[in-house]
């Protein structure tokens, strides 16, 4: 038994537990009630690779066995934290609420969430400093109040160091209460908590093993208290010890293949690259409609198709002229320059500017067949933002494509980094997969001249198209959205080969 808790309290197993706590307060360890695996390993190898790069997260996994050797406890802790956190801007670290929630809840196990969130108020204690966490238990689980230790910071930057604090006591005074309605579940690693405070709690102390919560079962996305549907970050696997030794055994090999395939690709035909690409692991799904004739310009117009796709990465436009076989002009409200310059086919980048954008998709269309992302930004999960409905104004042939990818490794875009990077980063996939379903012309009794729909009607009518033909879930989010969530600002990136205006 925990030596924190006194003899007045109960020791029993969770899932006995559960059916008591309800309209009750909670004080939980975080990481023995929710989590499954037993090692912060992860999380700090995340936050090294994204917050500081190849290097410290090398240096970090290199000096990995000695934090082993001594533990996670107190000084393994310390040097976790100094590895990955020191130099580290503080004002643009936003990993613990891009990044991490999706790893974190992947992580979560079903039996210990089913007993926290069981609870009226929730109380989280954590090992892991306030900034890797805090917006996560906040956002996802509700949890009134998080007692963890800060990093200390020097001119704007962490130092590495934790901060010595008597705010975390009387945060857990303020949250106990009533002491025969308030629940302690604990595991017996909050050691920097002063130890007089847990008597206090005499209600029920709940012992979690760790090989109890390695059989926990993964929490279902389901069961999410919200939906996840933006998250940030390149690494789209969750490094373990053996997936990190991997990964660094890849790199150099993904590196030179991202460039080959990448070089193939803007320099050979489609019909002389697919194969090559394919041979180099790459794999493209197509699927076509019953009726290929609506897929071509229509003469009496005089105008080309407008094909109308939902937006993984950067290179969904490339994919559809390739499925199609026949030349395209793409239109953009976010790419690199470096992108635009050695992009196979035609890219214009719009400006958001309603009036402007509209003649120049008109005079694209007038000149042939055209692609458009109409949300405006990527998204990773299986969900649809909201469709801007300029493209419904323009033309009645209209030609929904949906698309999807799947990747391991890696995630080709981004909302803070670097965008002339994105394809490269999807090509060092070991084997990325697109999959292109081109759907049926839309109905002109659909469209806005012949059908008499409004434009928001008709791409609404398209989104739903799109997201049954997926299995995605339509929503109203915007671009502006995402970006407040993941960069808590509009979108607006000043750099040498970023421009998400």
């Amino acid at each position: 038994m925990n030596p924190s808790c006194s003899s007045q309290i109960e020791t029993v197993s969770l899932v006995n537990k559960t059916q008591q706590l309800s309209n009750k307060t909670v004080v939980f360890e975080f990481e023995s009630t929710l989590l499954r695996s037993t090692s912060l390993f992860s999380y700090f190898m995340l936050v090294a690779f994204e917050a500081g790069g190849l290097l410290r997260s090398l240096i970090f996994f290199l000096s990995y066995p000695l934090v082993w050797l001594l533990g996670e406890g107190q000084l393994g802790l310390n040097i976790m934290v100094f590895l990955c956190l020191f130099g580290i801007k503080k004002d643009t670290f936003r990993i613990g609420s891009a990044v991490l929630p999706k790893f974190f809840l992947e992580d979560v196990g079903w039996e210990g969430f089913e007993a926290v969130m069981r609870c009226e108020r929730k109380v989280a204690l954590t090992k892991l400093p306030r900034v890797m966490v805090e917006g996560f238990l906040k956002d996802y689980l509700g949890v009134e109040s998080v007692v963890a230790r800060d990093v200390k910071s020097f001119k704007g930057y962490f130092l590495g160091l934790f901060e010595e604090s008597k705010e975390n006591n009387t945060r857990l005074y303020e949250a106990k209460g009533d002491n025969e309605n308030t629940f302690r579940i604990t595991g017996n690693h909050i050691g920097y908590i002063d130890r007089e405070l847990f008597p206090e709690f005499k209600k029920v102390c709940l012992i979690l093993k760790s090989k109890e919560r390695r059989n926990w079962h993964v929490l279902p996305k389901e069961r999410y208290p919200k939906p996840l549907i933006f998250h940030d970050g390149r690494l789209a696997f969750r490094p373990t010890g053996a997936s990190a030794l991997a990964f660094f055994m890849w790199l150099p090999f993904g590196l030179f293949l991202s460039i080959l395939r990448f070089t193939l690709g803007i320099a050979l035909p489609f019909n002389v690259s697919a194969p090559i690409l394919a041979f180099s692991g790459t794999r493209t799904t197509v699927s076509r409609p019953e009726n290929p004739l609506s897929l071509f310009q229509d003469e009496e117009n005089q105008k080309g198709v407008l094909y109308v796709c939902n937006h993984r990465t950067l290179l969904d436009p490339l994919y559809i002229a390739y499925v199609l076989d026949k030349p395209l002009s793409a239109v953009t409200y976010s790419l690199s320059r470096f992108t635009e310059l050695v992009a196979p086919i035609r890219t214009i980048r719009l400006t958001r500017d309603r009036e402007r954008d509209r003649e120049t998709m008109n005079k694209l269309l007038s000149l042939g067949n055209l692609v458009v992302c109409p949300e405006g930004t990527t998204c990773r999960e299986p969900y649809l933002l909201r469709f801007s409905p300029l493209f419904a104004e323009l033309t009645d042939d209209i030609v929904p494509v949906a698309v999807n990818v799947k990747v391991s490794m890696f995630y080709g875009t981004t909302a803070s980094g670097h965008k002339c990077l994105d394809p490269f980063f999807h090509f060092m996939n070991p084997n990325p997969t697109y999959f292109v379903k081109i759907l049926d012309q839309l109905p002109r009794s659909q469209t806005c001249q012949e059908g008499g729909k409004s434009r928001i009607e008709v791409a609404n009518s398209v989104q739903r198209e799109i997201g049954n033909a997926l299995g995605f879930e339509c929503t109203s989010l915007t671009r502006k959205d995402k970006y407040m969530i993941l960069t808590g600002n509009e979108g607006v990136n000043v750099g040498p080969c970023h421009n998400s205006k």
